[in-house]
C-alpha cells in the first residue's frame, strides 16, 4: 500500500492518533436540484469542446460538447467548478441561474511555462534548442532509488540502460549515443545548479545519483544537442541532464508523506542441468567407468535456489514546506530507504535529507536560494561471482562438507585425493556470498547558496552568484574470512587466508559561477544578455591498505601482507561564457552561446578550448498566414541547431599530459641490505594531447494539436567527434611505451527521434493521459590511426569467462563502436551449428584470426518508451512501457558451458552445463563464434499500478492516494539468456538480474 498525505501539521498528528483512519468528506451542498444549461467560449468568443464542469465537493460533472454547450442537474445554491487545460480554472455559484454563460481566459503562467537551462531560465514557448523538460512529480514510480530510474523510457533520444538488479545499481545513460571511445560517455549532470563530477565514481556507491532521494526532485530538463548544451563547454559533449529538486512555497506548513512496503521475487533462472540430468549427462557422454562419472556426487543440489532469495524492502520519504514567519519559504525532507536484493546478503540502507530556503529581501529584488542534500549510506555487496559459480558448480555435490574436512569453514569444498583443496577449483556459491563481507560507509552532501539581484540603477538588469560544492567521505572493508573457500581458490596467495582490502576516499568539488544578464524589449524587439565566469576545482584523495586478519597478523607478526597504495589529485577548470537570445515579433527566435573553458588536464598550449553554438526558431504559429489554423493548431514551430562541444574526462588522470613517474607494483622493490627502496617506473605520455570535439547539428519542429490536446516533436540530428583518443602503436624509443593514447580518431551519430504526448479521452469521469517516444541511431566509427593501416584491424577488448586473454568487442572503423568480434559461424540445413565451421572471409583455405569480422553490437537501434496514466472518478490506472530493438548481446554463459571438453577438470571436478548443450552437442569450446551473438531486443514494461485518490480526509483539508505496484512485471523477448537489459558491452556473465518487484 503506497500512501501519500498532505496536510497541515496539527491534522497530521490527529491523522496518526487516530489510526490513520480514512473519512471521506459528504456534500454540503443541499438546494433544490435544477438543470443549469449553458455555453463555455475563449475571449474570442470560440466555443471551448471537453471542457471539465464538476459540482464542487462532489463527482457529479460533465463536459461541453463541439459547440461549447453543457446541461447539468445541480442543487439551486450549488458551486460550479469550470477547468480547462491552458485556461485558468474558475468557481462559479450557481445562485439558482438556469442558464450560465462562461468565458474562459488563457493562463498565462502556463503558456510562459519556463524551463530550467544552463545559467538560468527560458519560456519553453521560446526555447530554441533540443530542449526537454520533464516533471518528476507526474511520473510513473516504481521502486525509484535513483533519480536515473524515473527517467528510463521518459525522453526521446535518452537511453537510460540498468547495471541489474542489485540495489541501488549503476546506470548508463546516453543521449543520442555515445561520443567516445575512450573517454567518458556519461551526460553532465547538474543539480540545482551544481555540476557533478561524474569522470571519478565516489567509492562505496554502486550509483553516485542516489544521493538524491526521488521524492524531492522536481522536474528533469535534458539538453540534447549542442545549442543547449554548448553553455556547458568542455563537460557537455555527451549532452546534459539538470535536476532541479523541490522548493519552499508560500503559505501555511503542509506535511507530505510517501512510503512503501515492497517484496522482490526472481523472475528465472540460467537454464542449467538439475543433478539427475547432469548426471545422465556425463554418463552418456563420458561412460559409467569413467573418471568424469566417479567424479559425481550423491545430493542434488539446486545452486541457484541456494543464492537467491525472496527480499523485503521498506522506503519512507517525509517533507515539510511553507513559510516561517511569513518571510522565509522553505522545505525540509528526511528520508530513510532499506533495500534487501533477491542475491543473498546484498543490502543498501540510505539516510536522506534535504533543506531548501528561498527568502527574498528589498521588494523580491534580491532573492536568495539555499540547497543542501545530505545522504548516509552503508551498503553490504554481495560478489556477483556467486551466480557465475552457482551456474556451473557442480549440482550432485552438497552445500555443505559432509567428509569432516577442516578446509571451507563447513562448506563444501572440492579437494585433491590427499584430502586438501583443489586451488584450480570453483568456489562454493553460498559460501562466497556468506563468507566475503563487502561493506562501505559513504557520506556524501551537495549544496549551493545562488543569489539573485535585480540591479536598481538599470531596468532588466540582474547579477548572479553561485557558490556550490560536492563532498564525499567513503570507506570500505573487503573482508574473505580466513579458511573459506576463496581463501583456497582466490588471489594470488591462495594459502588459507583471505586477500583483504580495506579503502578509504576523500571528494571535494568546489564551484563559484557569477553571471550578469539583461533583458530589454524595444518594440518588437527583445533582447536578453548573458556573460559570465565560472571557476570549479576537483580534488580527489584515496587509500587502500591491505591487511591480515586479526589472527593472521598474530600469527605472522605483521598487520598487513602487502603494501599500501594512496593518491591524491586535483584538477581545475575555468571559464568564460556568454549567450544572446533575440526575438522578433515573438516569431524570429535566435540565440548564440560562447564558453570558453580551460582546463589543468592539458598542456598549456593546449589548455583553453572554444566552444560556439547558434539556433534558430521560428514559431509558424504567430504568423498572420495562420490565424485560420483556429483550434486544430495550436504550436508549430521549426527549429535549426549548430554547436561544437568538448570532452575533458579523458579517464586517463588528472595530468594525461605530463611527463610523469608511478611508483612500480607492490612487491617491484630493491634492497640494499635490509633497506626496501621502492622503484619508479615512467609512463607514456603525449604532450600534444588535447580536447576531443563533437560538432552536432539539429533540426527540430514543435507541433500541437486542439490548444495542444495533441503535443510533441520531430528531431533530426548528426553528431561528429573529432579528435578522438585512440591508444595507437608508436616507434620503439620515441616514447616510454610502443603505445601512446592520443587524439587520432573520428566517429559519427545521427539519428532521428519523435515524441507524441495526447489526452484521447476527456470526459465527466474519465481522463486518459498517453505519452509515447520512439528514437532511431545509427552510430559509426570513420577513423581510428593516424595513417591509414589496411593492416589495422581496430582496438579489442570486452574480455570474457572462459580462456585466457579472450577478448569479445572491437572499435573498428566503418563499424559502430563496440562491435563483437567473432568468427561467421556456419549452419546446417536445420539451421544448427556446425561445429568449428567458420566462414573463410579471405578465402585463403584456412581459418585464424584474419577471418574474423566486427558483428553486430549491444547498442540498440531502435529504443522507445510508452506511458499512460487513466483515471476514471478516484481510481487510476498506470503503466510504463520502454523497448530495445537491434541490440545484440554476447551469451557468456552458452558459450562457457556447451563444451563436453570442460565439462571435467583433470584435477579432478565437474563443471555444470547449460541444457542446451545437448543441442549444440560441441565437444569444444567456441568462445568466438557468432552463434552466441544473440538478438536481445526487448520489450519491458517496466510498472503497472492500480491507485485510489482521497481528495477530501478527515477535516477536509488532506488529500491522499492509495496504490499497489508491480515493477518489472514481465518482458517479451527472443534473447536466450536470463536478462536482456544489462550493461557491461553486451557480455552476459555474472548478471545480477531485475527482480520483479511488488509495491504496496
Amino acid at each position: 500500500m503506497h500512501v501519500n498525505f498532505k496536510k497541515n501539521s496539527r491534522v497530521f498528528l490527529m491523522t496518526l492518533l487516530s489510526g490513520m483512519l480514512m473519512i471521506l468528506s459528504a456534500s454540503a451542498q443541499t438546494g433544490t436540484p435544477i438543470n443549469v444549461r449553458g455555453t463555455v467560449t475563449d475571449i474570442a468568443g470560440e466555443p471551448l469542446v471537453g471542457v471539465n464542469i464538476l459540482l464542487q465537493g462532489t463527482s457529479t460533472g460533465t463536459v461541453t460538447d463541439y459547440d461549447g454547450n453543457f446541461v447539468l442537474q445541480v442543487p439551486e445554491d450549488g458551486v460550479l467548478e469550470v477547468r480547462y487545460i491552458g485556461y485558468k480554472p474558475q468557481t462559479i455559484s450557481i445562485n439558482r441561474r438556469a442558464v450560465i454563460q462562461i468565458v474562459m481566459d488563457e493562463d498565462t503562467e502556463l503558456l510562459e511555462e519556463v524551463v530550467v537551462i544552463g545559467y538560468g531560465t527560458v519560456r519553453k514557448n521560446d526555447a530554441t534548442g533540443s530542449v526537454v523538460a520533464v516533471d518528476a512529480t507526474k511520473l510513473n514510480r516504481g521502486l525509484a532509488t535513483s533519480p536515473s530510474d524515473l527517467l528510463a523510457g521518459q525522453v526521446a533520444g535518452l537511453s537510460v540502460t540498468s547495471a541489474g538488479g542489485a540495489p541501488g545499481s549503476s546506470a548508463n545513460i546516453r543521449i543520442r549515443g555515445g561520443s567516445s571511445m575512450s573517454a567518458s560517455n556519461d551526460p553532465l549532470i547538474v543539480i540545482d545548479g551544481v555540476p557533478v563530477d561524474n569522470a571519478t565514481n565516489v567509492n562505496g556507491m554502486s550509483n553516485p545519483l542516489s544521493t538524491i532521494n526521488s521524492n524531492d526532485i522536481e522536474s528533469f530538463t535534458v539538453l540534447k544537442d549542442a545549442s543547449a548544451t554548448a553553455i556547458y563547454g568542455s563537460r557537455a559533449s555527451n549532452g546534459v541532464i539538470i535536476i532541479t529538486t523541490k522548493k519552499g512555497q508560500s503559505g501555511k506548513m503542509k506535511l507530505a508523506y510517501n512510503g512503501n512496503f515492497s517484496v522482490s521475487t526472481r523472475t528465472g533462472a540460467v537454464d542449467v542441468m538439475d543433478a539427475p540430468t547432469f548426471r545422465k549427462y556425463v554418463i552418456n557422454s563420458f561412460g559409467e567407468d569413467s573418471q568424469q562419472a566417479a567424479a559425481l556426487g550423491s545430493t542434488e543440489t539446486n545452486w541457484q535456489d541456494k543464492i537467491f532469495r525472496v527480499a523485503a524492502s521498506t522506503d519512507h520519504n517525509l517533507s515539510a514546506s511553507g513559510t516561517a514567519a511569513e518571510v522565509l519559504p522553505y522545505r525540509v525532507s528526511v528520508g530513510y530507504t532499506n533495500e534487501n536484493g533477491i542475491l543473498r546478503t546484498s543490502n543498501l540502507e540510505r539516510f536522506t535529507g534535504s533543506v531548501n530556503l528561498s527568502p527574498s529581501f528589498f521588494d523580491n529584488q534580491l532573492r536568495v536560494q539555499m540547497n543542501a542534500k545530505g545522504m548516509y549510506i552503508t551498503n553490504r555487496f554481495a560478489d556477483q561471482g556467486a551466480i557465475n559459480s552457482a551456474t556451473q558448480f557442480d549440482p550432485t555435490m552438497p552445500v555443505y562438507d559432509t567428509t569432516g574436512s577442516p578446509y571451507g569453514n563447513g562448506y563444501h569444498m572440492t579437494l585433491k585425493t590427499n584430502g586438501t583443496p583443489i586451488d584450480i577449483a570453483l568456489a562454493n556459491p553460498l559460501a562466497i556470498l556468506m563468507q566475503k563481507h563487502d561493506n562501505s560507509t559513504v557520506m556524501r552532501s551537495i549544496g549551493n547558496m545562488q543569489v539573485d539581484y535585480n540591479m536598481p540603477f538599470l531596468d532588466g538588469l540582474r547579477a548572479n552568484l553561485n557558490l556550490g560544492y560536492d563532498i564525499s567521505d567513503s570507506k570500505g572493508d573487503v573482508i574473505v574470512e580466513d579458511n573459506s573457500p576463496m581463501s583456497y581458490t582466490w588471489g594470488s596467495y591462495k594459502a588459507g587466508w583471505g586477500d583483504n582490502r580495506t579503502y578509504t576516499q576523500y571528494k571535494l568539488n568546489t564551484l563559484l559561477d557569477f553571471y550578469l544578464n539583461y533583458v530589454k524589449e524595444v518594440g518588437v524587439h527583445r533582447f536578453d544578455a548573458m556573460g559570465g565566469y565560472s571557476w570549479q576545482r576537483f580534488f580527489n584523495e584515496t587509500e587502500d591498505t591491505y591487511p591480515y586478519s586479526a589472527a593472521m597478523a598474530a600469527e605472522k607478526g605483521e598487520k598487513f601482507y602487502r603494501e599500501s597504495y594512496d593518491y591524491s589529485t586535483e584538477s581545475f577548470v575555468i571559464s568564460f561564457f556568454g549567450r544572446l537570445n533575440y526575438s522578433l515579433l515573438d516569431r524570429y527566435l535566435l540565440t548564440l552561446t560562447l564558453r570558453n573553458d580551460g582546463s589543468s588536464r592539458f598542456s598549456p598550449d593546449n589548455k583553453w578550448g572554444l566552444f560556439p553554438s547558434a539556433a534558430f526558431a521560428w514559431k509558424v504559429i504567430n504568423e498572420p498566414f495562420m490565424e485560420g489554423a483556429g483550434k486544430a493548431m495550436s504550436d508549430l514551430k521549426l527549429r535549426l541547431g549548430y554547436g561544437v562541444t568538448g570532452q575533458q574526462n579523458l579517464g586517463s588522470g588528472d595530468y594525461p599530459w605530463m611527463g610523469r613517474y608511478s611508483y612500480s607494483q607492490a612487491g617491484a622493490n630493491y634492497f640494499f641490505g635490509d633497506q626496501m627502496i621502492s622503484l619508479i617506473r615512467p609512463l607514456a605520455y603525449d604532450e600534444n594531447l588535447k580536447w576531443e570535439e563533437t560538432t552536432t547539428y539539429n533540426a527540430g519542429l514543435d507541433y500541437g494539436f486542439l490548444n495542444n490536446r495533441i503535443s510533441g516533436a520531430v528531431d533530426v540530428y548528426y553528431r561528429k567527434t573529432t579528435d578522438l583518443l585512440n591508444t595507437v602503436g608508436i616507434a620503439a624509443g620515441t616514447n616510454f611505451s610502443n603505445q601512446l593514447l592520443t587524439n587520432v580518431g573520428e566517429l559519427e551519430n545521427k539519428g532521428i527521434e519523435f515524441t507524441i504526448t495526447g489526452r484521447p479521452l476527456v470526459t465527466r469521469d474519465w481522463s486518459w493521459n498517453l505519452s509515447y517516444n520512439v528514437t532511431f541511431n545509427q552510430n559509426r566509427i570513420t577513423k581510428l590511426t593516424i595513417n591509414d593501416d589496411p593492416n589495422y584491424v581496430g582496438v579489442r577488448f570486452g574480455g570474457i569467462d572462459g580462456g585466457t586473454g579472450n577478448n569479445i568487442a572491437i572499435h573498428a572503423v566503418n563499424y559502430p563502436a563496440s562491435s563483437f568480434y567473432v568468427y561467421e559461424q556456419v549452419y546446417d540445413k536445420a539451421g544448427k551449428p556446425l561445429e568449428g565451421v567458420f566462414v573463410d572471409q579471405n578465402a585463403d583455405g584456412s581459418i585464424n584470426e584474419q577471418d574474423m569480422i566486427p558483428y553486430k553490437n549491444a547498442s540498440p537501434d531502435v529504443y522507445m518508451g510508452l506511458s499512460s496514466q487513466l483515471a476514471y472518478k478516484n481510481w487510476d490506472f498506470n503503466f510504463s512501457v520502454r523497448g530495445n530493438i537491434g541490440n545484440y548481446a554476447y551469451n557468456n554463459i552458452q558459450s562457457n558451458r556447451e563444451s563436453k571438453n570442460t565439462t571435467f577438470d583433470p584435477s579432478g571436478w565437474l563443471k555444470n552445463r547449460v541444457n542446451s548443450a545437448t543441442y549444440t552437442n560441441f565437444d569444444a569450446v567456441h568462445y568466438q563464434s557468432s552463434y552466441y551473438i544473440q538478438n536481445a531486443s526487448f520489450m519491458k514494461v517496466d510498472n503497472v499500478s492500480l491507485g485510489y485518490n482521497f481528495t477530501h480526509m478527515l477535516n477536509r483539508q488532506q488529500s491522499g492516494r492509495i496504490h499497489f505496484t508491480v515493477q518489472n512485471p514481465f518482458v517479451l523477448t527472443n534473447y536466450s539468456g536470463l536478462d536482456p537489459e544489462f550493461t557491461n558491452n553486451g557480455i552476459d556473465n555474472n548478471i545480477y538480474p531485475h527482480p520483479r518487484v511488488f509495491i504496496l
